[in-house]
């Protein structure tokens, strides 16, 4: 008698799935270095915990997106669902820093 249980029909079977993106991750480089500290005292949407994390995280509402951005110059951007979305991102990362680096420099004694 054979055992029914090891005995499997296999059928030929088309799958069609269908799909659409939600979150790209993308990384970028500016080449230059970050100050975090004082882009997180410059804008509420940056929050930096070196304790916890050693890159800052920036929040976006328009596009959606979370960047993490590193002391190297290095930006994660993450949460955008499409590649235009990325850029904006990204552009506005680039525009908080040369805001960030367009502040006059303490002076020093």
């Amino acid at each position: 008698m054979a055992d029914r249980g090891t005995s499997v029909v296999h059928k030929h079977v088309t799958l069609k799935p269908t799909y659409h993106v939600v979150n790209i991750v993308a990384s970028a480089d500016l080449h230059i270095d970050l100050d975090l500290y004082q882009l997180a005292k410059m804008s509420h949407d940056v929050d930096y915990e070196p304790e916890q994390f050693p890159g800052a995280i920036f929040k976006l509402y328009e596009p959606k997106a979370a960047l993490l951005l590193f002391k190297n110059g290095k930006i994660i951007c993450t949460g955008c669902a499409t590649v235009k979305d990325v850029n904006r991102a990204v552009a506005e990362a680039v525009q908080l820093i040369k805001r960030l680096k367009a502040l006059p420099k303490p002076k020093t004694a």
